[in-house]
């Protein structure tokens, strides 16, 4: 997995690297219009002696991925179960005190 990091230099500090999100925001009354005060924010951030990097990230093996859709959806009981589960989200969403 990679993921983007901004490297840029602190003063008197050497450099701060930052990963998944850059502490920089932008609005605008469009999408076009935020995404490009977003660039020029990026490119004064790179002028300044920013750099953007993407690091490799070795994947965690995740043991709860080996259940995934084990569970056979014709089985009286997981549709039991899931029928209660479906009944209790509908109640958590219609009245935020239900648990």
């Amino acid at each position: 997995m990679k993921i983007p990091v901004l490297v840029e230099p602190v003063a008197g500090n050497g450099y701060r690297a930052r990963a998944l999100e850059f502490a920089i925001s932008a609005e605008g009354a469009t999408e076009d219009e935020a995404v490009r005060k977003y660039q020029e924010l990026i490119q004064e951030k790179l002028k300044a002696g920013a750099r953007v990097f993407q690091i490799e990230v070795a994947e965690q093996d995740n043991p709860w991925l080996r259940m995934a859709g084990t569970l056979d959806l014709n089985d009286p009981l997981v549709k039991e179960w899931i029928e209660i589960m479906e009944e209790n989200r509908q109640k958590a969403d219609e009245d935020p005190d239900f648990l």
